[in-house]
């Protein structure tokens, strides 16, 4: 009673995958030594960002392990 297969409506869908073109894309260009070197540049400033982030919140993360109890303000040491 299933044997018959109805068509399926969009069956170029399903050939799209075995598809190939004979036209070739042309060749991409390579990038110019300025553009290398911006690369480059904006790469090593954002490594440099985040490393300076990380090296200027450190004291901020890390835990207090001195008293802060036991500190004096220097208004108070004049006395």
């Amino acid at each position: 009673m299933f044997g018959r297969r109805e068509p399926v409506p969009f069956a170029f869908v399903a050939e799209a995958d075995r598809f190939r073109s004979n036209v070739t894309p042309p060749p991409r260009e390579r990038a110019s030594v300025g553009q290398m070197a911006g690369r480059w540049l904006l790469g090593l400033t954002l490594v440099a960002g985040l490393v300076g982030s990380l090296v200027i919140g450190m004291p901020a993360l890390s835990a207090d392990s001195s008293g802060s109890g036991t500190q004096q303000s220097q208004a108070t040491e004049g006395r």
